[in-house]
């Protein structure tokens, strides 16, 4: 099963969620996550643990926000990844923030010192495992400096597209790719 894992303010049944859910059908879950770190976390964790429980092979997806708390639960639970212009440090990207609005359902919410600190709490300083890594870059990400990423996930299978956008253009182009991979 795959878990697609959205980015900051967007929601299950945002553009690139309902892209793979329409390619991969009942094999991906793309939950609505709180824009509260832990609690986003904590409903990642009690999903996971429930499909490998019922004996599922488990792998993650996630973007932008979603990429850095797949980075931690991948190595929590020894998962495969594939990451979509991840997050590195969303401590330092969402500490200036405040007052955000979520793109589905345009509903603000506040982003706190709090929720900042649970973000700090949950890097991996050191990633083991980045075999079980692809990551997916684009260079004119006008949110995130892609070069973190390579920097940080440099041992991960990178595929670093020139141009782009922060959603990631044409995602779709891999698909197959990310189905193989997390088999």
């Amino acid at each position: 099963m795959i878990i697609y894992i959205h980015g900051f303010g967007s929601s299950g049944h945002g553009g690139k969620a309902s892209l793979f859910r329409e390619y991969f059908e009942d094999e991906v879950i793309a939950p609505s996550l709180s824009y509260v770190p832990n609690l986003a976390i904590d409903t990642l964790e009690q999903l996971i643990e429930m499909l490998l429980e019922k004996g599922e092979t488990v792998g993650l997806v996630g973007s932008s926000l979603g990429g850095y708390y797949s980075i931690y639960l991948a190595n929590k639970y020894d998962l495969k990844a594939v990451l979509i212009n991840p997050a590195i440090f969303p401590y330092k990207t969402l500490d200036k923030i405040g007052m955000a609005r979520n793109y589905y359902d345009l509903t603000t919410f506040e982003v706190t010192n709090e929720h900042i600190q649970a973000l700090k709490s949950l890097e991996v300083s050191e990633i083991s495992n980045q075999e079980n890594f692809i990551t997916l870059l684009q260079t004119e990400d006008e949110v995130l400096d892609y070069n973190d990423a390579v920097e940080k996930l440099s041992e991960s299978e990178l595929v670093i597209e020139e141009g782009g956008t922060h959603s990631f253009e044409n995602i779709e182009s891999y698909f197959r790719k990310i189905g193989s991979f997390l088999a």
